[in-house]
């Protein structure tokens, strides 16, 4: 999503408004949280951010409210469901993903204390570095699914255009990526 694309055509539309509003570039510390983020990108590949939004609530229920460690037990059995929910994009790599994922983060939780611990104790980096980082402890991390995971929970700019209402509004909340700036850090642009 190209902020200036975002910003422009999000507001009054049922579905763009509210995640542009109250979510799209917002810092977030859940666990939980974040693990749905990376599953709807990962869902998001290849098709339209509107077809996920309208798809959110189904892919709650279908992934047990995202949480991590009840995804990660996930069996046969469960693929199967998941392959068969007609509500949820039925995408054999992109279950099989969420269904990794989530056990890779339990690891990470282990190692770091959260995915929210792990996140943050590798920031600042360029884009680059983050896809190799993700590339090396996730599956499904092309360069989209790395970089609007990051900008969607702050930890990367470009969420927002700056003449942007909700620009203002994450300025006054101080994310990750702001924080880096204002400290010095310049490998945004790479």
């Amino acid at each position: 999503m190209a902020a200036i694309v975002y910003c422009r055509d999000a507001p009054g539309h049922p579905w763009h408004e509210p995640y542009h509003d109250q979510e799209y570039g917002f810092p977030v510390s859940c666990d939980r949280a974040l693990f749905e983020r990376l599953a709807l990108e990962i869902n998001q590949a290849g098709l339209s951010w509107l077809t996920v939004l309208k798809k959110r609530a189904a892919f709650r229920a279908a992934f047990d409210d995202f949480e991590i460690a009840r995804v990660a037990a996930y069996g046969e059995a469960e693929r199967a469901r998941l392959l068969a929910d007609a509500g949820i994009i039925r995408n054999r790599r992109k279950v099989d993903a969420v269904i990794e994922n989530a056990r890779r983060l339990l690891r990470l939780q282990d190692e770091a204390g959260s995915f929210a611990a792990w996140i943050a104790a590798h920031h600042p980096r360029a884009k680059a570095d983050w896809l190799s980082l993700f590339r090396a402890n996730l599956v499904f991390m092309g360069g989209e699914v790395v970089g609007e995971f990051l900008m969607s929970i702050g930890y990367l700019p470009g969420a927002h255009q700056p003449d942007c209402p909700v620009f203002a509004w994450l300025e006054a909340i101080d994310p990750p990526w702001q924080v880096a700036c204002r400290n010095g850090f310049s490998g945004y642009s790479r």
